[in-house]
């Protein structure tokens, strides 16, 4: 995209990398006028404002100059240490002179501003470079074979690289090596260039094409490979760039052709080898990679020709072209909007007529309005691939499963030879990272524990290692669940157990025995005073006097029991009224009791008050919250089995809702009682820090844990579990993904849950381990869309079929039917639909990437179409075989005779079954001829040998041989397995089988698609050499280099090697596979893939 433009017919040189800010010199051009023939000429400098909207660029200084320019280079050496500008401009003139200019002063608008200047040239001074190293020596080309070196602290007396080169001749191009700080490059109109080592001052190398139309118009050299360098040539009749390597000087290493007619410039990119411009008489600016000739960016140019293109030292991105109509246009190869420059026209013409009144009107044109654009903006697109400078030297990212892929673009040592290309690919790296490494040997050990069943080992070793007695207590309470008698275990836990409390109340007891001794031995005296009574005191007085005495005995002679309590309650007699109530009946004591515990206020009423009404609701909801031990233990004791779970979760929520943190985390231990696996997970989540995965480990071992317990002493769905749970089971089974336990997250993902995150991971989870997610079935192979051509896929030959008598089918490979033909019973015989989604999935195997053929239904080869209508079959055997069509023979004409091989067709299930037959074929995938046969048959005496693919002599070709109907059993496949490739040579394999893909992607004949396929075909000779390993070393070193060529898209390099290889081997060695490698290398180079 245009940036900038200036008008001048003028010679152009960026300022130095180090300047900032950014100037362009001009100065007036040779040998070119403009439309005023002004003979005038100057040394101007423009200051590059990329924050500048407009197309204008500021001029900073002008100078009027005597001298017009061939060629203006602005060199980095600084005259003067501290000047705000550095560097010194360098121009060549018409007359053979060499002047130095003095940027600073030219800025600075001072009259003097010439440094030196000399003339030693004959004729015009085309060709000048500054050494990058020695930013003092300039070197200079003329007529008449003239190079010097100039010298900028001693510009006196030049030197000369060596002896003139003859015939004598003009210098155009000159350039300094981008690596080597002594060697120089020149270049002549007549196509040959001289390489010159100035260590030596003479001529090392030179370089010519042997076509005389060669005229050279550029010289560069490549910025980072030292022996390399690139040639324009200006003849219309080979508008081509030359790039040669002076290690192989014998012809050009690659040869660029992307231009119609001559090129007249050229610049190779310092910051980015991959970027060579070039200009031509064809009014195009091309940006290209010469390492394979492929246009990168083509600049939006108008139809006049360019003579000087450069790129920008300070910002790659930036280039400014010089054209012939008087135009220097500055650009960005990062593409942009074009907007800008319609905009500037429209102002342009608007402006010319600004505030006049050309026509006399007495009023000012009104301003120009733009019709609304119904196109959409004009947007430059920019390069097809990053450049250098924006590429990222290294990066790292993480992919799901832990693994971390890296990538670094460091450059590799340079190394001799031609595979400079291959070594600058950067490398990538998966790694699996793991950084819990504590988390995941503990989910390993609680994997171990719920596999081996041992829950209560695993509790007791959790309780060994916990060092708060608070962790100590969650797992005893958790072990108890697998334990026997679980609730007094539980009140053995806390602090009940019956032989404690049975020592310490006869402990009580003796001692109150001892301080009643005396009253005890008073007791025995008075009952042996009333034993010598005898009977003579046996009668007793029955008072119904009107106390409360005689009353009571009143109520107690009617039977009004009701009465006598209330009156012994009412005199404070508890104990009368509660042995009256027993005898009045069940519902006269429980109202005693009532009125007793009403009236009764001790430390214990309330505890014997639940004992005795057996309502332990009111104590769990009421009593005090520092005796919730008292209160579980009451439960654990006394409480139904249908009420401890509601019990125990009761309590355990007063627990989680006091502001007591300490009481809040003794709610776990209620949750655990009552088996409620959610509320101690929200529980668990209130109280503890769950942040840390450590911590997110500690709740899944005890959640897991008791889960396994409820399930084992409840009915439950094992698959149930709420929303929280199900989020920490998630965030779990993603923590164990990210350290690459793949297979433990996906036990531990929730199964009945449609929370959109969890189903996700779970079908990333199965993806990744290759598998299917659940409910989601395996397609019919009449259901599966084609495959992609290059998608890797079983190994040719391995057939993925269940261990039952495999059908009938073809061996192929990689050799598809040709059009037309009909594969023997692609129309299998007839399945139940339910195996049809189950057995059949294994129908295809991959064998290569050929594009399917179409599969109609048909009976035979030659038989006439079915009829729609419902015709009557005749009843067929079960073991029924057809005939081998004549097909059979011509199927694979090419292929080994173990590969023709066939076997008998499977038993098919009665005809009346419906039928199943694939619509559409995946790309590359064979067909196995007919379907399954659930059960294998036992192998009979009858059981005849597989059929030979090989045609019977006896006969016309595929007629049936003996009986039409054979009655024969099953023979399982004979897997036909062949060596492998060697590793090492393996990636001949993969390389010729990818070029031939490329290739017939981009062929659109279908005589070059046939080519292609036979040759696919020979190439099998080739890699059973390969197997047997029968090449000669000097064979398989040039294969290897045709590979190189390949991948580096030099196809007619690779043609090379292959006639050297032709022409050096052993002809019965290599004719069965080199002239279809020539045939595909060939194809390759015409379709440009």
């Amino acid at each position: 995209m245009k940036l900038k433009e200036v008008d001048r017919t003028a010679m152009q040189a960026w300022s130095p990398a180090q300047q900032h800010p950014i100037y362009l010199a001009t100065g007036t051009s040779a040998q070119q006028l403009d439309a005023t023939f002004s003979t005038s000429a100057s040394l101007e400098i423009f200051e590059l404002d990329l924050a500048d909207p407009s197309l204008d660029m500021k001029s900073c200084a002008t100078f009027s100059s005597s001298h017009r320019y061939h060629k203006l280079i602005w060199g980095p050496h600084s005259m003067t240490s501290g000047d705000r500008v550095s560097g010194v401009l360098i121009a060549g003139g018409e007359n053979g002179n060499v002047i130095l200019y003095d940027s600073a002063k030219i800025l600075d608008g001072e009259a003097e501003v010439i440094i030196a200047q000399k003339d030693k040239h004959t004729g015009p001074v085309r060709a000048l470079d500054v050494n990058m190293f020695q930013t003092n020596l300039v070197a200079s080309g003329a007529n008449e074979s003239e190079i010097y070196i100039w010298d900028l602290n001693n510009f006196a007396t030049p030197m000369t690289p060596g002896v003139k080169t003859q015939p004598l001749e003009d210098i155009s191009c000159i350039a300094w090596n981008r690596q080597v700080q002594h060697i120089l490059a020149s270049a002549s109109p007549s196509g040959r260039a001289t390489v010159w080592d100035l260590r030596k001052n003479e001529p090392i190398i030179k370089v010519s094409d042997h076509n005389n139309r060669m005229h050279c118009s550029g010289l560069a050299w490549h910025p980072e490979v030292a022996t390399q360098m690139v040639l324009a040539s200006e003849d219309d009749r080979l508008p081509v760039i030359q790039m040669w390597d002076l290690r192989f000087a014998s012809s050009p290493l690659r040869v660029l052709e992307s231009h119609t007619r001559g090129i007249l410039a050229i610049a190779w990119s310092m910051a980015d080898p991959e970027l060579l411009l070039s200009c031509g008489k064809d009014a195009k600016i091309l940006c290209s990679n010469p390492n394979t000739g492929e246009v990168l960016y083509e600049l939006p140019t108008n139809t006049q020709w360019c003579f000087d293109i450069q790129w920008c030292p300070r910002n790659p991105a930036v280039l400014s072209a010089a054209s012939f109509d008087g135009r220097i246009s500055v650009y960005s190869i990062m593409g942009g909007s074009a907007d800008g420059l319609r905009q500037k026209q429209v102002d342009q013409l608007s402006s010319s007529f600004g505030n006049l009144d050309p026509f006399g009107t007495g009023q000012p044109l009104p301003p120009l309005q733009l019709p609304q654009q119904t196109a959409p903006q004009s947007v430059v697109m920019p390069l097809k691939k990053p450049p250098k400078w924006i590429r990222r030297p290294m990066g790292a990212s993480f992919s799901f499963g832990g693994k971390l892929v890296t990538f670094e673009n460091s450059k590799p040592p340079q190394q001799p030879g031609m595979e400079q290309q291959q070594q600058q690919h950067p490398h990538v790296y998966v790694s699996q990272v793991v950084t819990e490494k504590e988390f995941l040997a503990r989910s390993n050990q609680l994997q171990e524990a719920v596999q081996s069943q041992s829950f209560v080992s695993y509790c007791q070793k959790k309780m060994d290692m916990a060092l708060a007695d608070f962790e100590r207590n969650v797992w005893a309470f958790l072990k108890v669940n697998f334990e026997e008698d679980s609730r007094v275990r539980y009140l053995e836990l806390l602090g009940y157990r019956k032989d404690d409390l049975k020592k310490k109340i006869t402990s009580a007891l003796n001692k109150e025995d001892v301080a009643d001794g005396a009253l005890g031995e008073m007791l025995k005296d008075h009952k042996k005073e009333t034993e010598d009574l005898g009977p003579a005191k046996t009668t007793f007085n029955i008072s119904v006097s009107g106390d409360v005495d005689g009353l009571i005995t009143q109520a107690l002679l009617t039977g009004n029991f009701e009465s006598a309590v209330d009156l012994c309650l009412h005199d404070n007699r508890m104990a009368d009224a509660i042995i009256l109530a027993i005898a009045g009946g069940q519902e006269l004591l429980s109202r005693t009791q009532e009125k007793y515990f009403a009236k009764m206020r001790s430390k214990i009423t309330r505890l014997i008050t639940a004992v005795v009404t057996k309502n332990w609701k009111e104590i769990v909801q009421s009593c005090d919250l520092q005796n919730w031990r008292e209160a579980l233990a009451a439960v654990l004791t006394y409480a139904r089995p249908d009420e401890f779970t509601a019990l125990c979760d009761l309590l355990g929520s007063r627990l989680e809702n006091e502001g007591d943190s300490i009481l809040q985390t003794q709610a776990c231990l209620c949750y655990i009682c009552a088996g409620n696996v959610d509320k101690l997970v929200a529980c668990w989540t209130k109280v503890q820090d769950g942040n840390s995965p450590l911590s997110l480990q500690d709740l899944i071992e005890k959640v897991v844990i008791l889960r396994k317990a409820v399930q084992l002493t409840q009915a439950v769905d094992p698959n149930a579990m709420g929303a929280l749970l199900a989020e920490k089971m998630s965030q779990y089974a993603n923590l164990l993904a990210a350290q690459g336990s793949l297979a433990a997250a996906l036990s531990f993902l929730p199964a009945n849950t449609s929370q959109p995150n969890i189903v996700q991971l779970r079908e990333r989870l199965c993806r990744a381990q290759g598998q299917l997610p659940a409910g989601q079935e395996l397609k019919a192979p009449h259901e599966r869309e084609p495959v992609a051509r290059g998608r890797a896929g079983p190994a040719p030959g391995r057939m993925q079929a269940p261990q039952a008598p495999a059908p009938q089918y073809y061996q192929q490979g990689d050799n598809p039917p040709p059009p037309g033909f009909i594969m023997p019973g692609a129309v299998g015989p007839s399945m139940p639909p339910q195996q049809a989604t189950s057995s059949n999935y294994s129908m295809y195997s991959q064998a290569g990437t050929r594009p399917a053929y179409p599969q109609r239904p048909q009976n035979g080869w030659n038989d006439p179409p079915t009829l729609n209508r419902a015709a009557k079959k005749k009843k067929v055997p079960e073991n029924f075989l057809p005939p081998v069509p004549i097909t059979a023979p011509i199927m694979n004409p090419l292929a080994e005779p173990q590969s023709q091989m066939q076997q008998p067709q499977a038993p098919a299930p009665p005809s009346s079954a419906p039928s199943f037959q694939p619509a559409h074929l995946p790309a590359g995938h064979m067909v196995l001829q007919g379907g399954f046969q659930p059960a294998a048959q036992p192998l009979g005496p009858s059981a005849m040998a597989p059929t030979a693919s090989k045609p019977s002599t006896e006969g016309a070709p595929g007629a049936p041989i003996g009986n039409a109907i054979q009655h024969v059993q099953a023979l399982p496949t004979e897997k036909i397995t062949k060596k492998p490739i060697p590793e090492e040579h393996l990636i001949l394999k993969t390389t010729f089988e990818a070029l031939i893909q490329r290739c017939l992607l981009s062929a659109s004949d279908p005589q070059t698609k046939r080519k292609l396929d036979d040759a696919n075909k020979r190439l099998e000779f080739l890699y059973d050499k390969l197997r047997e390993q029968t090449l000669s070393p000097t064979i398989i070193s040039g294969l290897h280099n045709i590979v190189k060529s390949i991948e580096t898209r030099n196809y007619q390099e690779g043609l090379n090697i292959h006639t050297h290889i032709v022409s050096t081997s052993n002809f019965s060695e290599t004719s069965a596979f080199m002239p279809v490698l020539k045939v595909v290398l060939t194809q390759a180079n015409k379709l440009g893939v």
